[in-house]
């Protein structure tokens, strides 16, 4: 039966009924067709867009001078522009501890007489100006001599004899041409700077020396067993610590049946040497896996039960610490539902962006404060803004599609915010876990050089050589001088340890 054949109000509410469908299915195509914009939007900004959160990459090496000089030609235009003064620059000057060679630049004799009236010139003073003077590497052979004794008068008569000689030196590889100093000089190289094995041998036979870098490789594994000590010692140091930052990145190890390994992250302290001697010790090692499981950071962790920082990844789940969330991850979901918003739009997403900025604003204030101070700014400050984003939460949740980056932003944020507000609980906490982030950035931009590793022993190398230079580097130290001072000190065997860790260096 048509809807003409029926009644009036039978007719009136059909068609209200087809009305209210045909509304609920526009509804769910604009969603539909909302959601495929936003993905596009979010396809153009990763291919085309600028992050914000990320440092040039290794792809713009290639032009790196071309890109800083335009960069400060459109500062100084920016400038000029603004002040209408343009400040002459100063370069920085050299330092002091610099080895010095002066070259006097002096008249000839003939010349130093006044040219009006004929008598000798005397020295008024003098101008200097410095310049840098790059000198390659020096590379030197150590022969090491110990003389033979014997005795004439029991090589004459018949007796035995006895050869006396010093005894052999300890090194850090017994038998092997390698110096500590060559060894952390292609340690560094390496795991600071990045610098793959293959063009490490390149440079050195520039010099005329054949070093292979299969030669190279077994030094860096037999390296990391000398070095291992002081991993292991630090490593007890770090779950002895009421904070401890994860992350964790992939790895590739060619030769296990498993390539896709990962290299995770544990680190305590600050990004920067602690002035305050009650600060926790500025520590940082990774330890290589064969995969992402949870119970991967269960087995490094044991029983410890202070704070974890770490992000949403739920694997992190299975230790026993108490996890505290990152902001920085939150707001980086927001950032996204940002770059999906139509061009010139504001929305939800902005008004979260600029909630999350004002707690970082709080922290900003609160740097270089004690723990007791920061807890209760948090308590008086921060506590409110959180309370009030939770509101918003809730209420944004019921009216945002779940699928768009908004919904999701937001849905992230509410499984993760017990996590995300306890680092107003204890001043020691941090807003994010950017701590972990940076520290294993080294890892992620040489593994852009080197690609992969050949196999778990390598893979292990890896991991407590860069905790070890990391480590240095954390608390103010040059890592060749350190590394080269562990590699001397461990063949000796010493009995303290400690007096070999990073702070007592």
């Amino acid at each position: 039966m048509n809807i003409a054949a029926k009644p009036l109000p039978d007719r009136i509410e059909q068609l209200q009924n087809l009305i209210i469908d045909l509304r609920a299915e526009l509804a769910k195509k604009d969603q539909r067709i909302d959601y495929l914009l936003e993905q596009f939007r979010l396809a153009q900004q990763h291919q085309f867009g600028k992050s914000s959160e990320v440092n040039p990459g290794q792809l713009e090496l290639f032009n790196e001078a071309e890109q800083i000089m335009e960069a400060e030609e459109q500062s100084g235009d920016e400038q000029e522009t603004i002040t209408y003064q343009r400040s002459k620059p100063r370069r920085k000057p050299l330092s002091d501890s610099l080895p010095r060679e002066q070259i006097i630049h002096d008249l000839n004799e003939a010349d130093k007489v006044c040219e009006d009236c004929g008598h000798d010139l005397h020295c008024m003073g003098e101008e200097k100006s410095e310049q840098l003077e790059f000198i390659p590497a020096s590379i030197k052979v150590i022969e090491h001599i110990r003389p033979k004794y014997s005795c004439r008068h029991c090589e004459q008569h018949g007796i035995r004899v006895n050869i006396k000689i010093a005894p052999v030196a300890p090194a850090a590889i017994p038998k092997s041409l390698a110096t500590p100093s060559l060894l952390s000089h292609i340690i560094t190289s390496k795991y600071q700077y990045a610098l793959p094995l293959y063009r490490q041998e390149a440079l050195f036979n520039q010099y005329g020396i054949e070093l292979s870098r299969k030669t190279m490789a077994d030094w860096m594994i037999k390296s990391s067993r000398l070095l291992h000590r002081i991993y292991l010692r630090l490593y007890e140091i770090l779950l002895q610590q009421r904070v401890i930052h994860a992350d964790e990145t992939p790895l590739k190890v060619i030769h296990v049946d498993k390539n896709q390994s990962y290299m995770w992250v544990y680190c305590t302290g600050s990004d920067s040497p602690a002035d305050d001697p009650e600060a926790p010790p500025n520590i940082i090692l990774y330890d290589d896996q064969n995969s992402r499981a949870g119970q991967c950071a269960r087995d490094y962790l044991g029983d410890y039960s202070g704070y974890l920082q770490v992000d949403g990844y739920a694997g992190y789940q299975q230790t026993k610490a108490t996890l505290v969330g990152c902001m920085a991850h939150a707001r980086r979901k927001f950032i996204e539902a940002q770059k999906a918003q139509p061009k010139g739009k504001t929305g939800k997403a902005d008004w979260a962006v600029n909630h999350i900025r004002t707690l970082y604003r709080i922290e900003t204030e609160l740097k270089g404060k004690g723990a007791q101070e920061k807890y209760e700014a948090r308590q008086q400050q921060s506590l409110p803004l959180l309370e009030q984003m939770k509101d918003w939460l809730d209420k944004s949740a019921l009216q945002v599609p779940p699928q768009s980056a908004i919904g999701k932003a937001i849905a992230y944020s509410l499984r993760q915010w017990p996590k995300l507000i306890r680092y107003a609980e204890d001043g020691q906490l941090s807003i994010d876990n950017n701590r972990a982030e940076r520290a294993i950035k080294p890892f992620v931009m040489g593994r852009k050089n080197w690609m992969f590793a050949n196999t778990n022993n390598g893979a292990h190398a890896s991991a407590i050589l860069y905790s070890l230079v990391e480590t240095a580097k954390a608390n103010g130290l040059v890592p060749f001088d350190y590394i080269q001072h562990l590699l001397e000190e461990l063949p000796k065997q010493p009995e303290d340890i400690d007096s070999l860790l990073p702070w007592n260096f």
